[in-house]
């Protein structure tokens, strides 16, 4: 049997580190003996289960003895433990076991515990608890969303088959509520009262996360309920970003996994404003051919992911263009930089928010620092020449959709968006070779592939109509001006500190 330690399929221990790993914690007091021949052993990381009962009762050997047991052994890892109980009835132990098609279902063991040892087999349970959830907090309040009409139109299935009963098994108290219309999830979390829960879980792609963020900026005490409400995600959209960077994976019942084992992690968001108006942005903006592959697609939508692709090949075998005025707050521009700046990150400590800063936030949003698209343009900011742009993209996450890795070089953390922008007019085959190098993990390095930090950028299409885009959604097609806002947001990540992709290459 093999384990999901940390999150990660592991093997079983081996025979010679199960008993050094039974040696050292038998003098802690770290095994249980139940049912008279099943030993319970909490290691680093991970429950020895050593059950030594005969197989079957009419088991024989030759001339009618009875047939030695047979012993088996195997580990759950600590990350994979739901929950532990003791009652009346005995010692139950729930853990999401690994299936394939790398997801993971509820499974319990069960086993009577002898009146006298009800006391030990309790601080023993304590003790697995304990070090099954370590900083990450346990018997979360969450508050679920779920948009029907999301990706395919079946993430209420998705949700209740294979979410659920995680949740469930982690003992979780659920507040389960379905969108019945565009911005829906924007007005029910406008109203919601940020002490009645930890999370906000969207089932969903990564247009509900957009909304909910956006729900919590329009609260009078935004930077208090953006810093106290964590936002999670159950994948059930065509990109679903926000699962595969905090969660690392696809699967609803993985995700349902790590948002119970989830750490609570600053985040920054992007204030975008147009005119006066404005909204919070978690995970990107485009314009060019990323947001017309994506706005552009909706009548394929049937695709799903694949439709970001076809749509990305129709548009460069045009080699189009879309010119625009573009100016940065540029603060890192050289390529070996961002990677020091990324690999100085990775070593720091993970960022962490005190209750106290919690209850200290601003009662709104953060005032821009910047103003807004209506106002003069800094002096300090560098003008980017847009005539021939390809495509401008900006994000805060690392991962835009399964597979594709297009921000390598982001962290959650820093008050820093990562800014690719691309020629239109360079050669079809170099275009094709930037599509397959980005699974590769090649395409930071492309020369073709610009790549800046910014704290704050301005765009001007000079277009009358088009496709401008964030965090997938549709905006107007006129100009913006966008702002971060360091740790203003707050998600549940597996880490605790990195996005679930490789860094930038060495």
């Amino acid at each position: 049997m093999t384990s999901f330690s940390n999150g990660d399929a592991r093997p079983s221990l081996s025979h010679a580190d199960q008993l050094d790993s039974q040696h050292q914690l038998l003098q802690h007091d770290s095994t249980l003996t139940v049912a008279q021949s099943v030993s319970l052993t909490i290691g680093g990381d991970s429950l020895l289960v050593v059950d030594e009962r005969p197989r079957s009762t009419d088991q024989r050997a030759c001339c009618g003895l009875i047939a030695k047991s047979t012993k088996t052994t195997h580990a759950i890892g600590l990350y994979n433990i739901l929950d532990a109980d003791l009652s009346s009835t005995g010692l139950t132990i729930t853990y999401a076991e690994p299936v394939p098609k790398d997801s993971v279902t509820v499974t319990a063991l069960e086993y009577p515990i002898a009146e006298e040892e009800k006391a030990h087999a309790q601080a023993w349970v304590s003790q697995l608890s304990m070090l099954a959830y370590g900083e990450a907090q346990p018997y979360k309040r969450l508050k679920v969303l779920i948009n029907p009409f999301g990706g395919k139109g079946t993430a209420s299935k998705i949700y209740h088959k294979h979410a659920a009963p995680v949740f469930a098994a982690a003992r979780c108290k659920v507040d389960v509520q379905e969108t019945t219309h565009q911005g829906h999830a924007t007005e029910i979390v406008e109203e919601i009262d940020i002490d009645a829960y930890d999370a906000i879980i969207c089932c969903s792609g990564d247009g509900l996360p957009y909304e909910v963020f956006n729900g919590l900026a329009k609260k009078p005490n935004a930077g208090e309920a953006l810093a106290k409400i964590a936002v999670a995600m159950i994948p059930c959209g065509s990109g679903n970003a926000m699962a595969w960077n905090l969660c690392g994976t696809g699967d609803a019942s993985v995700a349902a996994l790590t948002i119970v084992k989830g750490l609570r992690t600053p985040m920054d968001l992007v204030s975008l404003t147009q005119g006066k108006n404005r909204m919070l942005s978690f995970l990107s903006q485009s314009f060019g051919v990323i947001a017309e592959s994506d706005l552009g697609t909706d009548n394929i939508r049937w695709m799903g992911a694949h439709r970001f692709t076809y749509g990305f090949l129709v548009r460069i075998m045009h080699r189009t263009v879309y010119p625009c005025d573009l100016a940065m707050k540029v603060e890192l521009d050289d390529k070996q930089v961002i990677k020091e700046h990324y690999n100085t990150y990775a070593h720091n400590p993970a960022p962490t928010r005190s209750p106290e800063e919690t209850a200290g936030q601003s009662k709104g949003l953060p005032q821009l620092k910047y103003g807004t698209v209506l106002d003069e343009l800094p002096k300090d900011w560098e003008v980017i020449p847009g005539e021939v742009m390809g495509n401008f993209y900006a994000g805060k996450m690392a991962i835009v959709s399964k597979d594709t890795n297009f921000f390598p070089g982001s962290v959650p953390n820093d008050g820093l968006m990562d800014v690719v922008t691309i020629d239109g007019t360079i050669p079809r085959t170099t275009s094709l070779k930037m599509m397959t190098a980005i699974p590769e993990g090649g395409f930071f390095d492309m020369p073709d592939v610009n790549i800046r930090k910014a704290s704050a950028y301005r765009l001007i299409p000079r277009q009358k109509e088009g496709y401008i885009s964030v965090d997938g959604e549709s905006i107007p097609f006129e100009a913006f001006q966008a702002e971060v806002h360091k740790g203003l947001g707050t998600v549940l990540s597996k880490s605790g500190h990195l996005y679930e992709a490789e860094g930038p290459r060495p």
